[in-house]
């Protein structure tokens, strides 16, 4: 049997540590200047030290953001295969563990990859497109978030401070918020071109946004998310990892607590899925009598919205999978006295 090698890598922003195993135990340490040239020439003499080919190697890090782009570009170019897993997972399969450094840090990382090495997933490159649309949409929302720690407080201030002063703070923010609008819509112009010109990536908008109530900038984060529907193809998995998913929280006899979301989301997404649910039950019709409906009987608001949101997650992927725009008869349906709407990703509740 062809002897595999697992590689736990722990990186930081001018360098990374590496640790090499076979077995779990045993680990070859080092560490690495986090550039291309030197992560090339590691590469090399580490497959020459222990005399293997690329193809008997698995890489496994954790989500680091832009720190890792130069070992994911070279591990991409060699076909490396390589995992990328939660930094919360891997702490997690540890057990009581105590001490830290990156050291010890990489070498957990690579008994982790090799307690679980049939059930690790590996990782796959986005196109540049959607590499690139990535980047746009974080910058986007960096913006976005610069704009209203700017302008909300100003806007605040107006009823508590001498108007003198209120019109100070507007004059002099002025130029900075008309700054900050005009970056936005250029990046958005941006995203536009780019959805506009990859055909794939404009069906599934347009698949995505004839849901009432999802935008472009939303579809976009859950065709990101998911891989274009390739890496997350179930519905309750996407709901769980954007946090609308409810669990229940009990044990025995004296353990009885409410269900409820978890903690651990996309913050992004999860916001965005909100901020969808809430014009969903302004615009659409039948989500508004349901929601209205639920409220009036006790349920709380905010479980209701949850069930919205739920609800544009299953339309939105009944509509890609279906290769459906969504649809609905303007007639009613009755079931057992209840009203529902036939037709493309649409359910009852």
């Amino acid at each position: 049997m062809e002897t595999i090698y697992y590689l736990g890598v722990d990186i930081a922003k001018k360098t990374f540590q590496a640790a090499l195993t076979v077995d779990g135990v045993n680990f070859f340490d080092q560490e690495v200047v986090n550039s291309p040239r030197t992560i090339r020439v590691y590469f090399q003499q580490l497959s020459g030290k222990f005399n293997f080919p690329f193809s008997r190697l698995t890489v496994c890090l954790e989500h680091t953001g832009i720190y890792s782009y130069h070992l994911l570009d070279f591990l991409i170019k060699h076909d490396v295969k390589v995992s990328m897993e939660p930094g919360l997972q891997i702490k997690q399969s540890q057990g009581m563990a105590r001490g830290k450094s990156d050291q010890v840090d990489a070498r957990r990382i690579a008994q982790y990859a090799f307690k679980n090495r049939q059930e690790l997933k590996l990782w796959k490159a986005q196109r540049p497109v959607l590499q690139k649309l990535k980047a746009l949409l974080c910058a986007r929302e960096r913006l976005i978030k610069v704009r209203v720690q700017i302008e909300v407080p100003i806007n605040e201030s107006g009823e508590f401070i001498d108007e003198q002063i209120q019109k100070t703070l507007v004059k002099t923010c002025q130029s900075t918020l008309k700054a900050l609008k005009k970056d936005i819509l250029r990046i958005e112009g941006e995203i536009n071109c780019l959805v506009k010109e990859d055909p794939s990536l404009s069906h599934q908008t347009k698949l995505a946004t004839s849901v009432p109530g999802v935008g472009k900038i939303t579809a976009l984060n859950v065709i990101l998310t998911t891989g274009e529907f390739e890496r997350i193809t179930d519905v309750k998995q996407f709901a769980c990892y954007a946090g609308v998913a409810p669990f229940e929280h009990s044990s025995g006899s004296s353990v009885r607590g409410k269900t409820r979301v978890s903690k651990m989301a996309n913050m992004t997404l999860k916001k965005l899925l909100h901020m969808a649910a809430m014009s969903a039950i302004q615009c659409n019709e039948e989500l508004k009598i349901y929601y209205e409906r639920k409220v009036s009987t006790g349920k709380n608001k905010m479980s209701v919205l949850n069930a919205v949101r739920n609800k544009l997650i299953t339309r939105i992927f009944a509509c890609v999978n279906q290769e459906r725009k969504y649809e609905k008869n303007k007639q009613p349906h009755c079931i057992r006295g209840r009203s529902i709407v036939r037709g493309i990703a649409s359910h009852c509740s």
